[in-house]
């Protein structure tokens, strides 16, 4: 609801009140300079650069009376001519409003945000260049952040793994795994006959920056459950042990490029044991272009489905509704045995790549449960213009499961808690005049939230063409002035939007201020809720 707060605030007092804010900053105290100054990100600072001839103990007296109290110049660069500004908050448009009114001030050849900067890794692997899958899923500029975590384990039940691989040999720790085929503790694959293992282990975790082959996606700890033989096949009681032994082992991360026999109870149990002791099962979905396979259509286990390099779903893929991501499958290069390297296709490398993106997302969200880790994965991927039983929730995307937040967080922007932002609408709108003169004049209201859990809100100006109004914007329902204010728009004209994110804790309070000329305007609220 808007209400009118009747305050008129004409340019003459603002001005008035603007000066004894200033002598109240330079008493009130911005802070002394605090050395030491902790290493990283410091996105709650402002950098402000002294004009030529100007020094900093002059500028800072300029900065002490134009920052929000509680305000601390923290860093000083006599050489460079540059002070650092901690603010006291991140309340929405904070920042912006106190780097423009410092790049006002006399003596202040600018201000800006303490950006940051990430190193940009290019890998060393000198095959990289001819691989695709990592840069589609953006693990190259996940690794800007990191390679990976030998904490995290994925588990590959598959043929063997060749351990000894130049590619892969770091991955492992002297626990290579265990053979349930032949039932020994050694599960190198048959010389010659099995790449199928050696292939899925690098697709997902093939050295990265080791200055050999190719790049996985993760550099994260892996251990090997060979399942299937040479030809290809495996019994269902190897794969059920193996999926277990995984779980045992204390795997993260359960990988199995294998699909067939139908759904059955012995499968079933042994993916519902390992999801239940704190592993994810990911499955291949299938090569034959029908319907999901098993274990990939259990409940409990997630499904890959394969795309190609211009993100378009394999012909060979299988698809439905059990499809929860896809991932680049489609002539994947990655480690074979003896030291080589093969370009493979099927939902059998698309599935190693999403297990590596999973890895990534682990590995930074070490607390992760298995359904934790499978709501990240899914909250994170790209829709790629696919349909839902060929896509799921989308590509499988390496940077945003880094960067992202913890899914359980209501404030996490890619949760979408109860709801989408914008299952709910509230708007309301308020008319008014304003005689602008030499000094302006001004009508102030407030806004209360009105939806039943708020997370945005735009407040729009519409005035007269032949004026200059301006909008600013409170969140915590006291009265804006053009010096006091969370978030402004003042253009050259009479047309200005805000927008701000909400907690629901919020109440607005909004200035129309008219800088020149005269006339009416509607200011219009649309409030979204979740």
């Amino acid at each position: 609801m808007v209400e009118e707060n009747n305050v008129h605030v004409d340019r003459r007092s603002v001005l008035k009140a603007a000066g004894a804010l200033g002598a109240f900053f330079g008493m009130g105290g911005v802070a002394s300079a605090t050395p030491g100054r902790t290493p990283g990100p410091k996105e709650d600072e402002i950098l402000v650069g002294t004009a030529d001839g100007v020094g900093i103990a002059s500028a800072q007296a300029t900065v002490e009376r134009n920052v929000p109290d509680g305000a601390a110049v923290v860093h000083e660069n006599d050489e460079l001519g540059y002070m650092a500004v901690e603010m006291p908050d991140d309340r929405a448009g904070t920042m912006d409003s106190t780097i423009d009114r410092l790049e006002r001030q006399p003596g202040i050849e600018y201000a800006e945000r303490n950006a940051t900067y990430y190193t940009q890794l290019e890998p060393n692997d000198p095959q990289f260049g001819q691989q695709y899958a990592p840069q589609q899923v953006r693990a190259d500029d996940a690794w800007d952040t990191t390679l990976g975590s030998m904490d995290v384990t994925v588990a590959v039940v598959d043929q063997g793994v060749d351990y000894t691989h130049p590619d892969l040999a770091d991955r492992f720790e002297g626990d290579e795994g265990y053979d349930f085929v032949d039932n020994d503790e050694d599960p190198a694959p048959v010389v010659n006959s099995e790449n199928h293992g050696t292939h899925v282990a690098g697709c997902a975790a093939a050295t990265t920056d080791n200055a050999e082959g190719t790049a996985g996606i993760a550099n994260c700890r892996l251990i090997s459950g060979r399942a299937l033989g040479s030809d290809g096949g495996g019994s269902l009681s190897d794969i059920a042990d193996a999926i277990q032994w995984a779980a045992d082992q204390g795997a993260d991360i359960i990988n199995m490029s294998l699909g067939g026999g139908g759904a059955n109870t012995t499968m079933r149990n042994a993916i519902d044991y390992a999801y239940e002791n704190g592993s994810l099962p990911i499955a291949a979905a299938g090569n034959d272009g029908g319907a999901v396979s098993y274990p990939a259509a259990y409940e409990n286990c997630m499904a890959v489905s394969a795309i190609d390099q211009n993100e378009n779903l394999a012909s060979f893929s299988n698809r439905g509704p059990e499809i929860n991501v896809a991932a680049p499958g489609v002539d994947v290069l990655a480690p074979v045995p003896g030291g080589t390297y093969e370009s493979l296709s099927g939902t059998s490398m698309a599935c190693p790549v999403a297990s590596g993106v999973a890895a990534l997302g682990k590995g930074v969200n070490p607390d992760d449960s298995p359904a934790d880790l499978w709501q990240r994965l899914e909250n994170s991927a790209v829709d790629v213009g696919l349909s839902d039983d060929q896509q799921g929730a989308g590509r499988v995307d390496a940077l945003n499961i880094v960067d992202g937040g913890d899914p359980d967080d209501p404030d996490d922007p890619d949760d979408p808690g109860d709801g989408e932002c914008g299952d709910e609408v509230a708007t309301d709108s308020v008319e008014g005049y304003l005689s602008g003169g030499y000094w302006g004049s001004s009508d102030a209201y407030t806004y209360t939230l009105d939806t039943a859990n708020p997370c945005s809100a735009t407040v729009t100006l519409d005035g007269p063409s032949s004026a200059d109004f301006d909008l600013y914007l409170t969140l915590d329902g006291r009265t804006p002035s053009t010096w006091d204010y969370d978030a402004s728009a003042t253009s050259y004209d009479s047309q200005e939007e805000i927008q701000v994110d909400l907690s629901g804790d919020e109440e607005l309070g909004i200035l129309v201020d008219a800088y020149s000329g005269s006339g009416s305007y509607t200011v219009t609220i649309e409030e979204l809720g979740k």
